[in-house]
């Protein structure tokens, strides 16, 4: 081994890591505004509708499911929702089966959270029962129905 040629090489890395860090870090410390990259928003699924779409769309005229356990339920809910989740689909299913046989509007079904899949298991079922067309998850779920500032 040539130990002068190798501490010569460890000796350049060690100066090819500082001043990557040193740059890393002034571009840290001075960027005017970093890019936020998961701030990034998805688009929307073909099943998928936003709040501002239902609002602009429909003036927020839908029928609300809610995908929920029936404790989140009982905690906050859309106003008029109907409860339908995947514990108790069947026997909450036989409750609502008028209301949604009969319904025109477009149907809304939301559950927690954007990474919550309670409510596309939800209406993909209600699509197996029903011959629904009109009918969408929300993107974002119950807290984008709150941060919209729907009452």
């Amino acid at each position: 081994m040539n130990w002068p040629v190798m501490l010569r090489a460890i000796r350049q890395a060690f100066v090819l890591i500082l001043v990557s860090a040193a740059a890393a870090w002034g571009t840290h410390l001075w960027h005017p505004r970093a890019p936020a990259l998961y701030l990034v928003q998805e688009p929307l699924r073909d099943d998928e509708v936003s709040m501002e779409a239902i609002q602009e769309r429909w003036k927020g005229q839908v029928l609300w499911i809610d995908a929920r356990p029936q404790e989140h339920f009982d905690a906050g809910h859309v106003p008029d929702a109907l409860l339908l989740n995947e514990q108790k689909f069947e026997q909450q299913l036989v409750n609502y089966l008028d209301i949604l046989q009969t319904n025109t509007k477009p149907i809304v079904v939301y559950c927690s959270a954007a990474k919550c899949d309670a409510s596309r298991h939800v209406l993909e079922r209600l699509k197996q029962v029903l011959p629904i067309e009109n009918a969408f998850v929300l993107k974002g779920g119950w807290k984008a129905w709150q941060q919209a500032g729907a009452r």
